[in-house]
């Protein structure tokens, strides 16, 4: 491995260590529930299994193949690897998160899809959908996700959480925190005796995420 690569993969696990406390700091997770990983050419950088974020230091990378055999570091990877896998071999992603967030995962156990109460359903490519109840780590929780996954950046897991992906982990971790408020929202609103949130049309969302390709800075 040459200096440049070793490099590419410190900065990447210092973005995974600090990602994953943020999800901690922000009410995301509870203990060391929830991962992160990010993707360096055929390395994917993860989380290890049930070491406290605040523990792990730059001598404590984990890394595995595409095929999750492990390649780097001592500590052994989260027991999510083949949900943070199969994102990656389904897609272009750079980094992966998932969270326990509490809004979220209620969310989960009354709805297949989140109702379209915010625009912000369209940073997500859509609709978000809920992947149907699988243990965790199973090839059937990937193979779950992924369906709902489908022309999404991000889903609920049924009873269990959220996952998101982007090209960076800053991308992945905005679209968690979204998702999250998102489904707050929906709660708060349906919440109210005697009233129904009012919901966008498909066609509603389609003009904001039309809106949303010039959205931000130039280049």
């Amino acid at each position: 491995m040459d200096d440049g690569h070793q490099d590419a993969i410190g900065q990447a696990w210092e973005g995974v260590v600090a990602t994953a406390r943020r999800t901690a700091a922000e009410g995301l997770v509870v203990g060391t529930s929830g991962n992160v990983s990010a993707r360096v050419g055929d390395i994917v950088l993860v989380t290890p299994s049930g070491v406290p974020y605040d523990r792990l230091g730059p001598g404590d990378a984990v890394g595995v193949d595409l095929d999750g055999r492990q390649v780097l570091g001592e500590l052994v990877p989260t027991s999510e690897l083949p949900l943070h896998l199969a994102v990656y071999r389904d897609s272009s992603a750079g980094a992966v998160v998932h969270t326990h967030a509490v809004h979220a995962t209620a969310v989960s156990t009354l709805v297949n899809e989140v109702p379209l109460v915010h625009y912000a359903a369209a940073m997500l490519g859509g609709p978000v959908r809920t992947a149907p109840y699988a243990r965790y780590g199973t090839r059937e929780l990937a193979d779950n996700m992924l369906d709902a996954l489908r022309d999404r950046t991000g889903c609920l897991l049924r009873n269990h959480g959220t996952v998101t992906y982007g090209d960076t982990l800053d991308q992945a971790y905005d679209r968690t925190a979204q998702l999250e408020w998102m489904c707050r929202l929906w709660l708060t609103a349906s919440s109210v005796p005697g009233h129904r949130p009012s919901l966008l049309s498909p066609a509603q969302l389609q003009d904001v995420q039309t809106a949303l390709e010039g959205y931000g800075q130039p280049g």
